[in-house]
């Protein structure tokens, strides 16, 4: 066994040799996928600066939620607390 090192190809995992060009078995190097200019290539981040002042106004916005309760929703309500009462009274 000689003494070569090797490290870990980012790309597909295998042990790669110290002194190899490309991995022997993804074919990765120092272009596609070694180098820190491509460490994160093929990787689908959101675009965070895009719409960054509507999220964070969306978010942490001190608007509170202001729930929409209708006639319908009390009426609704009612009648099941009747139902029930009705029941429990069998």
């Amino acid at each position: 066994m000689s003494g070569t090192s090797f490290f870990v190809c980012p790309c597909c995992g295998e042990s790669v040799p110290a002194d190899a060009r490309a991995c022997p078995s993804c074919g990765s190097d120092e272009r596609t996928g070694w180098s820190q200019n491509t460490y994160l290539d093929g990787i689908d981040l959101p675009g965070l600066d895009d719409d960054y002042d509507e999220l964070r106004a969306n978010e942490f916005s001190s608007k509170k939620f202001k729930a929409d309760i209708n006639w319908k929703t009390i009426i609704g309500t009612l009648l099941l607390f009747a139902v029930i009462f009705l029941l429990v009274l069998r």
